[in-house]
């Protein structure tokens, strides 16, 4: 299983594709493919069949996810995209941010 530096809850920018440049907050993070769901980017439209008889068919907006690489994560103290560094205490580990070395 591999291990994001990104957590559910945080800010992240856009850094590649059709939404590049948008922000938003990380709703879900999916370890086994490598991908994070982000609130409002990367949505589509999908044609749902009616399951009832009486029921119409309808066309949905779903968000599917992004590539953790194609997101970088927005630090809370200076406001800029950056990376993170793992700081690593006795018994803790927090992450900071690797421009203004303030830990989130």
């Amino acid at each position: 299983m591999n291990t994001f530096k990104i957590k559910k809850g945080d800010t992240v920018r856009i850094i590649s594709g059709k939404d590049k440049g948008k922000t938003g907050k990380v709703l879900r993070c999916f370890f086994t493919r490598d991908r994070v769901s982000i609130e409002g980017i990367n949505i589509y439209k999908k044609h749902v069949r009616p399951k009832k008889q009486n029921e119409k068919g309808q066309i949905v907006e779903v968000a599917r996810p992004l590539h953790i690489s194609n997101v970088q994560i927005v630090c809370p103290s200076c406001g800029a995209n950056s990376r993170i560094a793992i700081q690593r205490d006795k018994n803790s580990r927090s992450r900071a941010c690797k421009k203004c070395n303030a830990t989130f």
